[in-house]
This record gives structure tokens, sequence and C-alpha cells, in this order.
């Protein structure tokens, strides 16, 4: 008997035509790491993963509690989840991150560097310390995140990376250069990475436009309103979507998604 008839991607039941697997299991089996993933972005991320059937590790710097709340979701939807605390502008305590978490799940398959800060300082007053916030954050913890995690990533037989910088790496902000540089360099990171890492590890990076959570300044979502041909501010959930789509992409590495509504343009 043949299948209905659907458009590429479509799914009737849960069950997707395109690859004949239950859209919940995709990652089933997976284990998943997401750094700065118990607020904002990084939980979305982590349930949405975990909604697609991952098992997931949740890295925090201070969000003690948060992580603990997130841990309890994540346990409802029946899957495998931990919370691991680590300074990550620490070369040995990102290091250790990587030993726990392998140790307790047995395997990883999936990194989100997805941990970073944002900071923003005057040409004529950027300091030193300003400097290195922005760059041992956004650029120098993500890269010794990928080193640790590369040999269990070669050993999943799927392994992939998702990096997060963001349009400010793009089109270069003004009053956020440390910043900008930061996620610049993530981009080039990626593609670098990409090369080095092939064919065992895909490597991709997704740059966010402004998304906005409840509690945001009101300024922010208007002025992207006005700058964006979309007209509006971009969801935690459309950011899911892409993060999903970069790890499910099979013949995708070395890119960067840009998520901005247009902005760039």
């Amino acid at each position: 008997m043949r299948a209905p008839r659907l458009p590429v991607g479509k799914s009737v039941r849960g069950i997707c035509y395109l690859c004949g697997m239950s859209e919940e299991q995709k990652l089933g089996g997976r284990v998943a790491l997401v750094t700065g993933g118990a607020k904002r972005i990084g939980r979305t991320v982590a349930l949405r993963l975990a909604n697609e059937g991952a098992d997931v590790a949740i890295h925090y710097g201070k969000s003690a509690n948060e992580a603990r709340e997130l841990v309890s979701e994540i346990e409802k939807l029946g899957r495998r989840t931990a919370a691991f605390s680590a300074e990550l502008t620490d070369v040995a305590a990102i290091q250790k991150l990587f030993a726990d978490s392998a140790a307790h799940f047995g395997r990883l398959d999936i990194l989100i560097n997805c941990a970073a800060n944002f900071l923003q300082t005057k040409f004529g007053e950027t300091s030193e310390q300003n400097w290195e916030a922005s760059l041992d954050a956004n650029l120098k913890a993500p890269f010794f995140c990928c080193q640790a995690a590369a040999p269990h990533l070669k050993q999943s037989g799927h392994g992939v990376i998702v990096n997060f910088a963001d349009i400010g790496g793009l089109l270069g902000w003004q009053e956020f250069l440390p910043h900008s540089l930061s996620k610049a360099g993530v981009i080039m990171m990626t593609r670098i990475l990409a090369k080095e890492l092939a064919p065992t590890v895909r490597v991709n990076a997704i740059a966010p436009g402004t998304i906005t959570m409840p509690g945001d300044p009101p300024e922010w979502q208007a002025d992207y309103i006005r700058r964006a041909p979309l007209r509006r501010t971009g969801r935690p959930d459309e950011v899911g979507d892409a993060v999903f789509y970069l790890i499910t992409a099979e013949f995708l590495t070395g890119q960067t998604l840009v998520l901005d509504g247009g902005r760039t343009l």
C-alpha cells in the first residue's frame, strides 16, 4: 500500500515520511550537552532537544536553582538529565565538565555552545578587563569546550557541534567592539573546526538577531522592529527550531545560519 503523498518534511501522526521515523524520536539515544543551559535561550534549546528524544547534560555557572528546576522538567519527559556547574573561562574546569558528563551519561553526541555574555563598552573606555571578559566567555570558552568534546563526538559516529554567534559578529556594533570581535571569531572558528573535525563531526553556528523574552527592555524590541524587514523580533522557540535543524541537517557543515528576520539585509 502506497503511503499518502505529502509535502517534503510534513508528517502525519508523528511519522516523518521523509525519513521514516517518529519525529519525537529523531534524537533518541543521543546525549547533548548545552552550555548555559539553565536559563533563557539555553533552557529553551535544552528542552527542545529533550522533547526530540535526547538525554541532556545542562551546564550552568551560577544558576543552580534554575538548573535544578530544568532537570526536574526534563525528567518528567522521561529523559536522562543532570546539571553540572563549571566556570568556562577556566580550561581545567571545562575539561572536568566534559569528563564528568561523559562519566555520567557514557557518551556525548551533541555539543551546544550557548553560554555567553553581552557586554557594552565604548571604544575609548574599553579596558583590558572588558576585553578579556568578552573574549574569554564568548570565544575562548567555546573553543576549549569544542576541544574537550571532540574525542567523545568522534566516537559517537554522528557528532555535532552548534556554536552560538550573533549578528554582532557580522554587522559589527559600535560600543560593543570586544563582543562583536568575539562573535566574529566564533564564526571563523566554526569554519575551521568544520574542516578540522570532518568527516566524523559536523560543526555549524547560529547567529540570532534580537530574540526577546519576558522582562527584556521594551526598547530592544521597538528598535529591532524598525530595522528588520519582518518587523518583529525573534522568539526563543524559533532558535530551538534552528538549532534542531543544524543538528539534523547531515550534509551541512562549516556554515552560520543567520536567524534575524532579515536584519542583516
